[in-house]
């Protein structure tokens, strides 16, 4: 008789094993992290050693941010002139649940140059983990095909210079309506095909496009668009208005119903119709070439009474 309570108390237990382990097998996984809107180095996976790096993502947590990590590590099989690696993480966004992930940072002059691997890692609150893996370039400005650097920007009001190339002669850039604003840069160091937008955007859009490929015309008022192709090299362009004859406009009237974009003229409406407030003056280039970028931002204030 004791024998079979034995046998039925270990059938019993493991009918309750059985049951327990498929109950833990059928447990579902946990959520991970997403990241969407990922740009690294301006979209081109390209970084200049001693020169500012951009790395952009909207990170949304399963449940909260635990930490946030950017590691910059050499490939295997790859040879380097010295071993070195980068790594970065930001406490900032811990127990946020989404967030946009916008950083700049300088690539130190160290960094030998060549293909590494980079990581952007998010750590979850609930155990998970975002692992994004990318290969990045990194180069000396002395060896890339083309080293875009914005000269002579001026602010004209009127055709009176209240800008000049970082300097600004008034306390603040203030134009009211009906007062044309002319908006002048120069591109060196360029070649080949490219192209470069000057537009304004409202500060309280909270919009800041970093490179040409995100740019939104609905949300810009382009006051400059300049197309150039097959430019042979030069140390120097003397004047955007002679690049191939492509000249897209400097100068716009505030209050004017449409911008300077072309060949089509966009309506100057919706998000940014005119109103008085705190601008950007965005220029924004990209030689399509060999898919470099740059830009610049100054502030301008606009007082539309």
């Amino acid at each position: 008789m004791k024998t079979k309570k034995i046998i039925l108390a270990l059938l019993l237990f493991g009918t309750a094993f059985q049951a327990c382990k498929k109950d833990k097998e059928a447990e579902p996984e946990k959520p991970i992290p997403t990241a969407t809107n990922v740009e690294i180095g301006s979209g081109n996976k390209l970084a200049l050693r001693g020169r500012d790096f951009h790395f952009n993502a909207d990170v949304v947590a399963a449940s909260k941010i635990k930490d946030v990590q950017v590691r910059i590590l050499q490939k295997s099989g790859e040879k380097y002139t010295a071993t070195w690696k980068f790594e970065l993480n930001w406490a900032e966004y811990n127990s946020a649940k989404n967030t946009n992930v916008h950083k700049h940072f300088t690539i130190p002059k160290e960094a030998p140059e060549g293909k590494y691997d980079f990581f952007f890692i998010v750590l979850d609150e609930n155990g998970t983990k975002l692992e994004i893996k990318e290969e990045l370039s990194i180069i000396d400005p002395a060896n890339v095909a083309v080293d875009p650097k914005f000269d002579r920007d001026y602010v004209f009001r009127n055709d009176v210079m209240i800008y000049s190339m970082n300097k600004f002669i008034e306390p603040e850039l203030i134009v009211k309506k009906g007062e044309e604003l002319k908006l002048h840069v120069q591109v060196n160091d360029i070649k080949g095909d490219g192209i470069l937008y000057s537009v304004l955007i409202k500060k309280k859009a909270n919009y800041n496009p970093e490179s040409i490929d995100k740019l939104d015309l609905s949300k810009v008022i382009v006051v400059t668009k300049v197309e150039h192709t097959g430019l042979a090299a030069a140390s120097k362009i003397t004047t955007l208005k002679k690049i191939n004859g492509v000249y897209g406009g400097e100068a716009i009237v505030i209050g004017a119903d449409k911008d300077n974009n072309e060949p089509t003229a966009n309506s100057i409406n919706g998000e940014k119709t005119w109103e008085s407030g705190k601008y950007n003056w965005v220029i924004l280039y990209k030689n399509t070439t060999h898919n470099i970028s740059s830009y610049k931002v100054i502030p301008i204030t606009i007082d539309y009474k």
